[in-house]
């Protein structure tokens, strides 16, 4: 699999610069990333729906449109392949490889009330709110 997306990021590297009339890879990077962004999210939602009404070959073909069109968003942002694998092996020596990183270590059950006139409670501001109580 990560050497299809390496030889698939490479050509989407070769395209870019190819003329956007015949090119749907230079056409995304003349449009910039917001179309390449708009794009990955159709693609990700094309995915989502076909996997929930179990069409299982629409999935498949979906998934590749939705690779391709994240490979082209990695390009434009400077991300190689070998960076996201670096991170899925980071990720994998402390959760598991079948496991996502939680986006936060601190959960708070109940949190403050946030009023207009007082700035948001901080991680460190939180953990303090919930000892005094």
């Amino acid at each position: 699999m990560a050497d299809s997306l390496d030889r698939l990021y490479e050509a989407v590297l070769a395209a870019r610069d190819l003329d956007p009339a015949t090119s749907r890879t230079a056409r995304l990077f003349q449009r910039g990333s917001g179309k390449m962004a708009k794009k990955l999210a159709e693609e990700a939602i094309e995915v989502v729906i076909d996997a929930v009404n179990g069409n299982r070959d629409a999935v498949v073909r979906e998934s590749a449109d939705l690779l391709y069109n994240l490979t082209v968003l990695w390009a434009s942002a400077g991300v190689r392949p070998e960076d996201v694998w670096a991170e899925m092996r980071r990720r994998e020596t402390l959760l598991g490889i079948a496991e996502k990183l939680p986006k936060s270590r601190v959960k708070i059950a109940n949190p403050p009330v946030q009023h207009a006139s007082r700035r948001p409670v901080g991680t460190q501001e939180a953990r303090a709110v919930r000892k005094r109580r």
